[in-house]
């Protein structure tokens, strides 16, 4: 049996190579779309514009630190406040879903009275996510 194309009657085979054919069109539709251009879509967004004189809202959605220093002065973030302010923040927190956790970290050398005020007033206001940070500068007072 030769391979004349199938058939036994030794016949040249009359149908037309298609494989150039398809080759050629192949490289045609890769060329298409090389060359066709990028589409680009724009959706035009107005971000905000980031203002050195803004100031940062209080409470903060995810976690908001209350710190104690030395002398005494309660700080929410960073910023001095008093009990009332503390209490208001506090009860601010609690609307939040999910609410925020609070970071509780006094001074070593803190008065005892202003860390015991500072808690009961997170106490009075029920908040349940509270960790005390830097507890293992306590570890050689003792």
């Amino acid at each position: 049996m030769a391979m004349s194309g199938g058939r036994d009657d030794g016949e040249p085979m009359m149908d037309m190579n298609t494989t150039p054919l398809i080759d050629v069109m192949l490289v045609l539709l890769i060329m298409i779309i090389i060359t066709i251009p990028i589409q680009t879509h724009a959706v035009k967004v107005d971000l905000p514009v980031n203002d050195p004189n803004a100031v940062a809202p209080p409470i903060d959605p995810v976690k908001n630190k209350i710190t104690i220093d030395a002398q005494g002065v309660v700080m929410w973030n960073g910023a001095p406040i008093d009990d009332v302010t503390l209490a208001q923040y506090l009860e601010q927190t609690k609307l939040l879903n999910p609410e925020p956790e609070l970071h509780f970290q006094p001074d070593a050398n803190a008065r005892y009275d202003v860390v015991d005020r500072t808690l009961a007033v997170i106490k009075r206001t029920e908040i349940t996510k509270l960790g005390f940070i830097g507890n293992e500068q306590y570890r050689n007072e003792f």
